[in-house]
């Protein structure tokens, strides 16, 4: 009985930082909703590039960069890292849970007749990338009005 006291005295006791377990947890979220919506960007970008490649006559390179920036957000964490959410050849729809994860609020929203372009696509949102967002900013976007 006595060799047991001793055991349980001397046990160490675990130590948890809740804090940055809960840091880093969120940081994983963030990642994750980032891959999420660049594999999504990359399912639909690809047709959205692909008609303004063809309806504008401008090179796939100058057509990928200029839109890259214009649809856009950096968002920024509290940490000081920023991470890129493209929204290019999203619709409105799917763009607005973007905003629900990264704590923002929808502004106005622009409708733009392109040629070529889908219905309730985002052609572009303000502010964009280089400028970075934060929870509580407010993003404003122009969509293609078909």
């Amino acid at each position: 009985m006595n060799a047991m006291n001793r055991f349980a005295d001397s046990a160490e006791t675990p130590d948890f930082d809740a804090p940055r377990i809960e840091r880093r947890t969120r940081r994983r979220r963030t990642v994750g909703i980032a891959a999420v919506a660049a594999a999504l960007i990359l399912g639909g970008g690809g047709t959205a590039l692909a008609t303004s490649v063809a309806g504008g006559g401008k090179s796939a390179t100058s057509t990928a960069t200029t839109s890259d920036d214009a649809t856009t957000l950096l968002y920024l964490f509290e940490d000081g890292t920023t991470t890129r959410l493209p929204l290019a050849g999203l619709s409105l729809d799917m763009a607005k849970p973007v905003l629900e994860k990264t704590q923002t609020k929808l502004g106005t929203v622009t409708k733009k007749a392109v040629k070529g372009c889908k219905p309730t696509s985002v052609l572009e949102v303000t502010p964009h990338a280089p400028k970075t967002i934060k929870p509580g900013d407010t993003v404003n976007f122009t969509i293609c009005a078909g």
